[in-house]
Formats: C-alpha cells, sequence, structure tokens
C-alpha cells in the first residue's frame, strides 16, 4: 500500500530538472529515513532548531533541511523515521558538489502509520558530477554537508555551463542563477542568488576610533524560507544605501560574505548573516508581490512572565496608553537618548510597558486604542516584565493581519472596558524555572508551609478587611529606574546617595501592609507601589501624601475607606524572612487585578458539570 502511494523516481527528476519534475510530479510522496538535529559550530543558543532529514523515493534517497517554518511537524511528533511524507514546497540546491533540497512544506500521512526502509535506496548525485570521481554521501556522514571536499576545475565548469544553460522565467530564476532560499545559506555555499525583500532598514551609524573613520548600516531581508541580516561597510554604505528601501523586493547575488550571526545586534533566529562587498550585486525586483511581508512570531502578553530576560520576541496588543518624550543620559556614553514608553494590552487580561526610542519615539503618533505590532523587543525584568524596542527591530500600526484584525474585534466588543494584569515585579527567578501560580485559599497557604524552603508564587482570591495606614509610602528619588529612599536635607531638597543627586521634591511610593480575607481564614500582605496603586483605585501615593500634608484627614480616610472590602485577585511571592533575629514567611504581593466575575462564573459551570457527571 506504502510503496504503490510513493512518487518513485521523483529524486532524480528533481535533480536532472527541478521545474520539469515540479510540473510532473506537483505533491511527490516520500519516506522519511532519517531525522537529526543539526548543530551549526559557533552558533549562539537561542536560535530556533534546525533538521536534517533524509527523504527516499525507493529508488534513490536525499539529504534535506527542513526549513524553521516547517519545523512544527518534528515538534508536532508528527514526523519521525520511517513515516510517509507529502513534500508540497521545496527547493533544489548543489552545494559542493551535493544535491540539498530545502523542504519549505509537507504533510505527513499519518494513517500510513511507522514503516520499515521501503526498498534498498541509492545515494543521489547531480549529474554533472556523475562518473568514477563523484562523492557520494553516506547516510551516516559526520554533517549535513557530508564529507568535505574540494570539486576540480572541470566539475565547476560543467556547474557553469549547465547553470548558464539553463533557461526559464518565473520567481525562481533570476539570469543564470538559480534562486536560492535564504534557509539554505551558509558559509559552504557560493554562487547564489536570493530574491528577497527588506523588512527594516537601520539609519547610517558613524564611528570615531584612533585608527580611523567609519561607518556602516544593516537591512534585514525576507524570502519564503526565512529572515537575514546584512550589513554594509564604508564603501558599501555609499553603493547601497539609497538602492535598498524598505518594503521592496530585490536579487543579491554574491559576491557576499555568509559568517556566523553576531546575536547581540540582531533578533533574527538566522545563525547566520550576511556582509555585503565591493562586487555584491543587488537589483531591484520586477515582481514585487512574490515574496511575503513581514514575518512575526508573536508571543502574548501573558506568555512574557515565562519568557527568560534578555530574550528577544515580537508581540503585538492594542494601544492602550502613550506616554510623553522623555530623554536620559547614557553612564557609560553620557549622551542623550530620547524614549517613549507605550503600554499595550491583550485579549489574555494583560498589559505590558515597551519603551520605544530615538526618531521612532518622537515620531511616534500613533493613537490610543491603535494596532501596534513589534518585530524584535527585548525582554527585560526591571519591576517585573517590560519590553524595549531593538535598533534592528521594527513597529507596525494596524497592521492588516490576521492577528491585528482579531485583537481589534475582540477590543470594540469587550476588551475596552476590561482591567488588565501586569507584569510589574514579577520575580524573575520565578519566570526562569517555569514556575506556575496555582490558586490557593488562605488556610491551604498556612497549612502547606508555603515559603519555607524556597520562594513559592501563589494566586489568592481574597477581600481587604484591612489596610495599614501608618507609613505607607516613603520618599523616594526621581531618577528615572533608581527609587532610593531620599533623605530631608532640611533646605528644601532631597538627597540621594545613590544618585548624588540633591531633588526639589521626592517623588513618594508605596510601601503597604493589607490585611485580606477569604472563606478559610485571614493573611496579612505586603504590596509594593505599582500594586498598592491597583488598590487604592489607582491613586498614587503622592496623591495620598499630599492630602496627609495638607491636614486634610477626612479627605486621605475616604480613599482607604473606597479601598477596603474589595475581593482582587492578588499574585504572590512567599518567602522566608529575618526580622529581629526571628525567622518568618512573608508574603509579597506581585501584581493584582480586579476579579473577572465573569470567567469565574464559567469556572464554577465548568465544575458543577463535572460534579453532575
Amino acid at each position: 500500500m506504502a510503496q504503490q502511494q510513493i512518487t518513485q523516481g521523483v529524486i532524480e527528476a528533481i535533480v536532472t530538472n527541478e521545474e520539469r519534475a515540479a510540473a510532473q510530479f506537483p505533491v511527490p510522496v516520500l519516506q522519511c529515513l532519517q531525522i537529526k538535529t543539526l548543530e551549526a559550530k559557533g552558533a549562539t543558543t537561542g536560535g530556533p532548531e534546525r533538521y536534517r532529514i533524509i527523504l527516499s523515493d525507493i529508488r534513490h534517497y536525499v539529504q534535506c533541511m527542513l526549513a524553521t517554518q516547517a519545523n512544527h511537524v518534528v515538534h508536532d511528533g508528527l514526523l519521525q523515521r520511517g513515516c510517509i511524507v507529502r513534500m508540497k514546497k521545496y527547493q533544489h540546491q548543489t552545494i559542493k558538489g551535493k544535491s540539498i533540497l530545502v523542504i519549505l512544506d509537507l504533510d505527513v500521512i499519518s494513517s500510513l502509520g511507522i514503516l520499515d526502509k521501503i526498498g534498498e535506496p541509492a545515494p543521489i548525485t547531480p549529474p554533472e558530477t556523475k562518473g568514477p570521481e563523484a562523492q557520494t554521501t553516506t547516510m551516516g556522514g559526520a554533517g549535513f554537508y557530508g564529507v568535505k571536499s574540494e570539486q576540480t576545475q572541470e566539475s565547476k565548469t560543467q556547474v557553469q555551463k549547465q547553470l548558464s544553460s539553463r533557461t526559464g522565467g518565473g520567481s525562481d530564476r533570476h539570469g543564470a542563477s538559480t534562486i536560492c532560499p535564504i534557509e539554505a545559506l551558509s558559509p559552504y555555499a557560493h554562487k547564489w542568488t536570493i530574491k528577497a525583500r527588506v523588512t527594516s532598514k537601520s539609519d547610517i551609524k558613524t564611528w570615531h576610533k584612533a585608527s580611523g573613520d567609519g561607518k556602516l548600516f544593516s537591512v534585514n531581508f525576507l524570502d519564503e524560507s526565512g529572515e537575514i541580516r546584512a550589513t554594509g561597510f564604508n564603501e558599501q554604505v555609499d553603493q547601497f544605501y539609497d538602492l535598498l528601501q524598505e518594503g521592496q523586493v530585490y536579487y543579491i547575488s554574491s559576491p557576499c560574505k555568509v559568517n556566523l550571526a553576531k546575536k547581540q545586534f540582531s533578533n533574527l533566529p538566522n545563525d547566520y548573516e550576511l556582509t555585503f562587498e565591493r562586487d555584491t550585486v543587488i537589483e531591484k525586483a520586477e515582481d514585487q508581490s512574490s515574496v511575503p511581508q513581514v514575518r512575526f512570531n508573536f508571543v502574548n502578553i501573558q506568555e512574557l512572565s515565562d519568557v527568560e530576560k534578555d530574550a528577544t520576541v515580537d508581540v503585538i496588543g492594542v494601544l492602550k496608553q502613550v506616554d510623553e518624550v522623555t530623554s536620559i543620559t547614557s553612564k557609560t556614553t553620557q549622551k542623550p537618548y530620547d524614549k517613549r514608553e507605550l503600554t499595550l494590552v491583550d485579549d489574555t487580561g494583560f498589559s505590558v510597558r515597551v519603551t520605544i526610542w530615538g526618531k521612532t519615539a518622537t515620531e511616534f503618533d500613533a493613537p490610543p486604542e491603535s494596532i501596534v505590532a513589534f518585530k524584535g523587543t527585548r525582554v527585560s525584568d526591571f519591576g517585573g516584565r517590560s519590553l524595549s524596542l531593538l535598533s534592528s527591530g521594527t513597529m507596525a500600526i494596524d497592521p492588516d493581519i490576521p492577528d491585528a484584525h482579531r485583537l481589534k474585534g475582540w477590543y470594540d466588543s469587550s476588551g475596552r472596558n476590561n482591567a488588565f494584569q501586569t507584569h510589574n515585579n514579577l520575580s524573575s527567578v520565578g519566570a526562569a524555572t517555569g514556575r506556575t501560580d496555582d490558586t490557593k485559599t488562605v488556610a491551604q497557604v498556612k497549612e502547606e508551609n508555603l515559603g519555607f524552603d524556597q520562594p513559592t508564587y501563589f494566586t489568592l482570591k481574597a477581600t481587604i478587611v484591612y489596610i495599614w495606614q501608618e507609613n505607607f509610602a516613603y520618599p523616594a528619588c526621581r531618577s528615572e529606574g533608581c527609587n532610593k529612599k531620599v533623605t530631608d536635607m532640611g533646605d528644601g531638597t532631597w538627597r540621594c546617595e545613590k544618585c548624588n543627586i540633591n531633588h526639589d521634591r521626592p517623588q513618594y511610593r508605596y510601601i503597604m501592609s493589607i490585611n485580606v480575607n477569604d472563606h478559610t481564614s485571614q493573611l496579612r500582605l505586603n504590596c509594593f507601589d505599582d500594586a498598592a496603586r491597583v488598590v487604592m483605585n489607582g491613586k498614587t501615593a503622592d496623591e495620598l501624601m499630599e492630602m496627609k500634608e495638607q491636614e486634610s484627614p477626612s479627605r486621605l480616610a475616604a480613599e482607604f475607606e473606597a479601598a477596603n472590602c474589595r475581593k482582587l485577585v492578588f499574585r504572590c511571592r512567599a518567602k522566608l524572612d529575618t526580622y529581629n533575629d526571628q525567622q518568618r514567611v512573608r508574603y509579597q504581593v506581585m501584581s493584582v487585578a480586579p476579579l473577572d466575575y465573569k470567567a469565574e462564573a464559567h469556572k464554577l459551570a465548568d465544575l458543577i458539570k463535572q460534579m453532575s457527571v
């Protein structure tokens, strides 16, 4: 049954004439003989996994590289050794005298199950290298490209003659060269041409050193198989900067260096990057529609708590708040930088702060309630979870993509009036270790001795029954990101020893204790500024201290009274602490959100259904 379905002879047909094979066998069926994870030497961690697979048509087998966009068949456990697959989209490449297929899309025929190897397939070799001197790659070869060897001048000439004799249009030919997918680029590939869209272009950056001056710029290229960053230096800045425009499609042909990617400068999931050379050829493509637009790999805002610090992610959300542009001075370079903070929300019920910089910050003019998509933001654990747009990142306002339409529909129908949780003060340790927050009752928190052995995170649904009004706030430094306590100097100024600055007034921040109750017991919780602000219905510590200093006890008491007896959802950390030589567990509130009664009602309804079954 399986043997009859396999498209026998298709591998030789692809290697001989890919266009003719595509017409004759539009969706070939093959058997997977091997799956291995590729390990690029010297590549930094954090990028997507790369897989080498070997496919057979019974007569021949060929080594293939699975494009990252097709990795899901491995991650979902569908692609296994011995299974039968439909190869829906692929590109054929000849590299170092070896035939390689880059698989862009394939399906696993699960109904046929896992089979033993069918037949005795032989290795396939490109026609121009067949003969006594042809090198074959064994299925147990040392690497993706097999054993390294040098092509003879004769074989190189044969390859060039074959390429120059090929004709035909379409999106996979440019002059005499076969279009190479970005996924197939590596330091081992030579004489290639890619067809790709410029998704972002940096400003020209200059440097001045004792050894001399210089300048550079970078662009991100995208095709159906993946993305790659390219950089031009000095003369190549003059040569290519004005030519390359964001959103346009170009042919880029070697010579062009392919090096290991410097991950600190790039947000793209590629182990390699390009460097333009003097003889690099770049031409604008007549067909601008065959290459996809920007590709996003979105993480929803709630999932940011599980993302490691300094990771690079794409995020999309509804623009809830736009702050004014502020300027900060770098401690290392002493240069001023403009910044603006945006607040995004999505349908997970969470919000996050996104910082944008420089010209992007000063020229930002999107109105609140716009849909904003960010590609290339760095995750920070300062104050919990926040994002910062990288210089290599991009931003799209109201993009025409399904995720944007879904969020717009949700926000217009119900999201506009929702209350949102934040990641403020979320412990990066808890996120990095992948802990999940179990919902507990107060009695369970005490009975299970949470926090005695190690810091433990939990969620509590409880009602505020008492707010400690003595020393509910402290005077803090007004410098960005400091928050240290300042000292009243008695001359109308407040001094921060850390920043070595005197301020004309402090910024008061909450340091509040509250008692909460549920149906089982009572617990004392400690709240810092962000959490306490939610408890106090959005009132800042500055506002309450102003009431206290103006001797308005009735107004101050009314604010505390309004905050009392509210039922909220508290995300907490239990941790053993030592005070006056005595150990005790302190319960720190990490975030607070109003109770979603609709969601709670659905949970109760599900429980009732389960009990009635």
